[in-house]
């Protein structure tokens, strides 16, 4: 079909005909295809694997070449459009985008040919509040009418917690529940998802993330939990939170000046979902020549584009701690995304780690030199584009991408910066409330008794 990318274009893949409405598969199985309705509300397919669309459309060479005139909002419409327009009518489309956009992500120079791209701007301060709104939005609109209330499930590192729980605040008809590693993040990401209260609850997990992972996928498989309730999830391996993503590189390429260079885009990652939206952008024509997995020293994805098998592998506390991932759910996703050709994924992506005293260098480095505070997760992000643009000289312009205010990093901040960073009153408004978490271990027979008990079944 002219002007489709089709994810089954690659052999390994069966065809797929007269699929009008936007579908989903599952990465473990291309011939389980379900609705958007049933992608978004179920989150996880019963195999486990993560929906992919199964067309990608390819936008018009007009749409590219009018991209540096349009707003944030106009070129929201159109992508969204292109991927949603059989499933919600076009005032839906712009109530979502409008709602999803409703703050700015500047593109802000740092040093020559290198650009961070700020996504710090929404009221949790991190990127994740992008697909969050979006996904509390479109589940709203998708369950209208319903007589059954949702239950999210949401593990977190940090940032997506927070996000989550505050896009879906008060949304009615929806139970947020959030996963989190006890001591593993920082007091102002746990401040802003502990003390909200209403429809969220933070469950203190004595474990690592991925207990917490592992505990929400074991949920989903629950024949008892999933008779007794519905549940699903608001991480990035919700096509609903992962989607949406793929707008700001859209509008960080249009802001970007004129050039002849290459476009390498550098993305700190740790469940990679943000990644693979950034993919998911260039699957459907956005001209970026290269993208960097930049990640600390849970490296299982660099090892792999560096040649290795994928191995799942423990994760390790650092400085950068949403990055802390040892088996990120989204890199099947990745995967599919090229079709399953592990060369071609090699190819277009290249992938480096690096330890927390590279991190803090970094930092050190581009304050002194430019002013520019980093968080350490955008730090990450500027070393990996670094280190290609150095392999490359001359060659490529390069946008890094800076996820999370750096006050949410205060104490890391502060201590490697030695300076004392002032904390914006959005985020010291979070740090006035009360702490209320349920504590628990990293057992699925006590998460279960938890949910039954919030269902008031018990």
């Amino acid at each position: 079909m002219e002007g489709i990318f089709s994810i089954f274009q690659f052999s390994n893949f069966p065809k797929f005909n007269n699929l009008l409405p936007m579908h989903f598969y599952s990465t473990n199985n291309p011939n389980h295809i379900v609705s958007l309705k049933e992608a978004v509300v179920k989150g996880l397919a019963p195999d486990q694997g993560l929906y992919m669309p199964v067309n990608i459309p390819r936008l018009p060479g007009r749409f590219f070449n009018e991209l540096p005139r349009k707003t944030f909002r106009e070129i929201g419409y159109e992508v969204i459009g292109a991927l949603f327009k059989e499933d919600l009518s076009d005032a839906q489309i712009k109530e979502l985008v409008d709602h999803t956009l409703a703050f700015d992500a500047p593109l802000v120079e740092v040093e020559k040919d290198v650009y961070s791209l700020e996504l710090f701007h929404g009221p949790t301060l991190a990127f994740k509040d992008f697909g969050a709104r979006f996904c509390s939005k479109l589940m709203a609109m998708l369950m209208r009418g319903e007589n059954r209330k949702v239950r999210v499930l949401v593990a977190t590192s940090g940032d997506t917690g927070s996000a989550v729980a505050n896009g879906f605040f008060k949304v009615e008809g929806v139970e947020v529940i959030v996963l989190y590693p006890k001591g593993k993040v920082s007091e102002l990401q746990e401040k802003q998802f502990t003390t909200l209260g209403e429809n969220i609850t933070a469950l203190e997990v004595d474990g690592v993330f991925d207990d917490c992972q592992a505990l929400v996928k074991q949920a989903f498989l629950d024949p008892e939990l999933n008779e007794k309730m519905l549940l699903t999830s608001a991480n990035s391996i919700n096509v609903a939170r992962w989607i949406p993503q793929c707008l700001y590189y859209f509008y960080a390429y249009s802001r970007l000046p004129k050039t002849d260079k290459r476009v390498a885009v550098s993305v700190p990652s740790g469940n990679f979902g943000n990644l693979g939206a950034g993919i998911l952008a260039e699957r459907m024509g956005l001209p970026i020549d290269m993208f960097i997995a930049s990640t600390n020293v849970n490296r299982v994805v660099p090892d792999f584009l560096a040649g290795s098998h994928f191995e799942a592998k423990a994760s390790i506390a650092t400085i950068s701690n949403s990055m802390d991932v040892g088996n990120p759910s989204n890199f099947f996703r990745l995967l599919a995304l090229y079709g399953n050709d592990e060369a071609l994924f090699r190819k277009k992506v290249k992938g480096f780690y690096f330890d927390d005293q590279d991190t803090q260098r970094a930092m050190i480095k581009i304050k002194e030199e430019t002013g520019y505070i980093m968080d350490p997760h955008g730090a990450v992000g500027y070393l990996g584009l670094r280190n290609l643009m150095k392999m490359h000289p001359s060659e490529f312009v390069g946008i890094f991408l800076e996820t999370a205010h750096p006050a949410k990093f205060k104490s890391v901040v502060d201590e490697t910066l030695g300076i004392d960073l002032p904390i914006p009153e959005r985020l010291h408004a979070f740090m006035k409330g009360k702490k209320e978490v349920v504590g628990m271990g990293k057992s699925f027979g006590e998460f279960k008794g938890i949910l039954i008990g919030l269902d008031g079944t018990a």
